[in-house]
């Protein structure tokens, strides 16, 4: 990114040059009114309401502050209207000794509803135990594993999502790439900062699935660029190197990360032999030996691979799948994600999620390699929408005619990734960098085991060739769920996520 910093100044300069000498020349020209060379300014816009929320036994009173900022560039014109929800303790004497946590999902296009809905604002929405949903249009009720006893926190929408829109006359399409959504959401928090007297208080980014990869650019952009060091990184659902789950001819890695979730998966819904039917982790432990030892090497050799050993992989695969050695076999050894989803439980007609392979779908048909939708992400949007504009209007007091866009499929259908053309986008080593520059960061990834959007191996095999030096190398971990890219929907792992969060805020603030 410096880089092109670098050479854009250059050209700046040069234009600037060309500008002024064809300006010396030129007919004078009349000049524009004020009015009209300025765009028009959004309004900021806030509602400021107080609550209480009672976490284990201790009661919280608390200042929701739901409302846009406005970002200028550095011409002082306006560029964007994002909004955001924010919750701050009430009754702290020094904001120094309070962490702040900005928070948003990934999509890309997705708004910040179901991390601030569903897994760390002070309301949830309510669903069963396993984290199934109820039926329209839901239901609102008070969070007990919110984080709000231990952090501030900051819910950002990016813009093109939630109530953020570009400014008039600005070129949404400037946001929708790697840098340009960095820039504009590190602009947000700088400013929040700024404006909330937080320069002081140690910070955390919490980000989901594509956010975890906004996240690993901010933490390294902040720091550059505002010379804003965070205490922490969270990363929920994580993918950091898209090479990982990129099911090319000539990539194995995916077959690799994704085999032991195929195993969670089928060991879940009983697909499994009976000696790998007992614990779970036992057999995760297992498979991953597997993948990385003697799977991964019968891959590398290609056609090479002996007729009877490309056999015993086979049924060794079958073994850990639940799917049957003719389809392994014919698969060549090697199991799309999309079509394990609609393979597993084929005899069943059902298909499994792809965001939480424990929930089941049913097709038009069995047949097929691809399935009709995901049944898990239909599921957990189920009362999101509802409810964040019903909380929104009437709790939080947040007027506005636009729609929530809670996942905006023109912004990720417009989405670029300038800047990684031709090769997977891939930020590990943004985070690697961050790290090292600033080696009190610490970062912890939160997995489900029955994730097929996001495989938590991915995560494993992430930390092994990042290069961390050995001394920093305890200032990363996973935190593992029964769940999938959404662990806190199940409430065991909600209750498990709010006591690994908590924990890691404490270490990370020296505590």
């Amino acid at each position: 990114m410096l880089k092109r910093l670098v050479l854009l100044g250059a050209l700046v300069a040069f234009t600037a040059l060309a500008l002024i000498a064809a300006a010396a020349t030129a007919e004078p020209q009349e000049q524009p009114t004020e009015k009209a060379a300025k765009r028009p300014v959004p309004e900021e816009t806030r509602s400021v309401t107080h609550h209480t929320l009672t976490l284990d036994g201790e009661r919280i009173a608390y200042t929701a502050t739901a409302g846009t900022l406005v970002l200028n560039d550095d011409d002082g014109e306006p560029m964007a209207s994002v909004f955001s929800v924010a919750y701050t303790r009430d009754g702290v004497d020094d904001p120094a000794e309070r962490p702040v946590t900005f928070s948003f999902n990934g999509g890309p296009g997705a708004a910040a509803v179901w991390v601030h809905l569903g897994a760390f604002g002070p309301k949830k929405v309510l669903t069963d135990d396993e984290g199934m949903p109820r039926p329209p249009p839901g239901k609102l009720v008070d969070n007990p594993y919110s984080l709000l006893d231990t952090t501030d926190l900051v819910f950002i929408d990016p813009i093109g999502t939630g109530f953020s829109r570009a400014a008039p006359g600005v070129d949404a399409q400037r946001f929708y790439n790697f840098d340009g959504d960095i820039e504009s959401v590190g602009a947000f928090i700088r400013l929040w900062v700024t404006r909330n007297g937080r320069w002081s208080s140690p910070k955390f980014l919490a980000g989901e699935s594509y956010g975890t990869v906004r996240s690993a650019g901010l933490a390294d952009h902040l720091q550059e660029r505002y010379g804003m060091y965070l205490n922490g990184v969270l990363l929920i659902s994580p993918t950091l190197n898209r090479l990982y789950k990129q099911f090319d001819v000539g990539n194995e890695l995916p077959y690799l990360i994704f085999l032991p979730s195929y195993a969670a998966t089928a060991w879940y819904h009983g697909k499994l032999p009976e000696e790998l039917a007992g614990d779970l982790r036992a057999t995760l432990d297992e498979v991953e030996t597997f993948a990385l030892g003697e799977y991964a090497s019968a891959l590398l050799q290609g056609n090479r691979l002996a007729p009877e050993k490309r056999r015993d992989i086979a049924a060794r695969l079958a073994r850990y799948t639940g799917l049957s050695v003719d389809y392994v076999e014919r698969s060549n050894l090697r199991i799309m994600s999309w079509r394990f989803f609609k393979e597993l439980l084929r005899t069943e007609g059902k298909t499994v999620g792809r965001i939480d392979s424990r929930f089941t779908g049913r097709d038009l048909d069995a047949v097929g390699e691809f399935p009709e939708f995901d049944p898990s992400l239909t599921g957990y949007d189920i009362g999101y929408a509802t409810l964040i504009n019903d909380y929104l209007r009437r709790t939080l007091g947040y007027e506005s005619d636009l729609v929530y866009e809670r996942l905006n499929l023109e912004v990720n259908g417009a989405w670029s990734f300038e800047g990684f053309e031709a090769r997977p986008i891939d930020v590990s080593e943004t985070l690697r960098g961050a790290m090292t520059r600033n080696p009190d960061l610490r970062v912890l990834m939160a997995c489900g085991y029955y994730d097929l959007a996001t495989p938590y191996f991915d995560s494993v095999y992430t930390i092994a060739h990042l290069g961390l030096p050995e001394e920093l190398r305890g200032n990363i971990g996973i935190a593992y769920y029964e769940s999938g890219h959404m662990m806190y929907a199940r409430k065991a792992d909600h209750a498990k996520l709010k006591r690994d969060v908590a924990g890691f805020i404490r270490t990370a603030c020296g505590r």
